[in-house]
């Protein structure tokens, strides 16, 4: 059973945040491009350690649906046609609580491959 359950979930497409709140009332705004690069996918995450793929060009993603998966995880539907990996309550406020470190992390890797990342274009 999850520990942290959502008590309310909205997704800004303008904005592109999905905005979590949580029974212990943290609230997230979660960047549709932080969820699509941190999507816990096999395609994004690789098959075992060190497989992962770097995401790259995720600026302008949105969230097209937000699919219910039992009492336990969403499925987000992204613009770009990614739809899979199921993103756990647990998942999403491990990312809402983890999200400077995890966002600076991303920025390195980027960095890091050669890749710079564009401004996103207004929503």
């Amino acid at each position: 059973m999850a520990q942290h359950l959502p008590t309310d979930i909205e997704l800004h497409q303008v904005s592109r945040v999905l905005e979590v709140v949580f029974d212990d009332g943290l609230c997230f705004r979660l960047p549709c491009e932080y969820l699509r690069v941190y999507s816990p996918s096999a395609e994004v995450r690789g098959h075992g350690p060190g497989q992962g793929v770097l995401q790259t060009g995720k600026e302008n993603v949105n969230i097209r649906a937000i699919e219910p998966v039992g009492n336990y995880a969403v499925k987000l539907v992204f613009d770009d046609g990614h739809d899979t990996g199921l993103y756990t309550w647990d998942y999403l406020y491990q990312l809402g609580r983890h999200q400077d470190r995890n966002w600076r992390e991303y920025l390195a890797a980027l960095a890091a491959a050669g890749h710079t990342r564009n401004a996103p274009t207004g929503g």
